[in-house]
């Protein structure tokens, strides 16, 4: 996996609200882990989904993207692909780069 930043612009706005948003996601990230260890796919499918819809929103579209992929392998049951998606997933989370506009 790269270690190259991903530089993600967002909304001056938002500045006050982006260190909780990634926090939030950092627990998430930790929720998907031990649900992956319980084969809890149901839980995980839930955690993608809310990933998929909350990331664009606030400018971060890789982790929609990524969210798609947890949950639809989540709903298919593909242990090993869950495995590697939630990988890029921390790996997604540990290179990004907020710019505020």
């Amino acid at each position: 996996m790269s270690d190259e930043k991903i530089i993600v612009n967002v909304d001056i706005d938002l500045e006050d609200l982006i260190p909780g948003f990634l926090h939030n996601r950092s627990k998430e990230l930790e929720s998907l882990r031990d649900a992956l260890e319980r084969q809890d796919f149901q839980s995980i499918q839930s955690i993608g989904h809310s990933l998929k819809g909350v990331g664009g929103g606030y400018g971060f579209d890789g982790m929609s993207d990524l969210g798609a992929k947890i949950e639809n392998s989540a709903k298919a049951q593909e242990l090993d692909e869950l495995t590697d998606i939630i990988k890029q997933y921390e790996n997604y989370l540990e290179r990004i780069e907020v710019v505020f506009e």
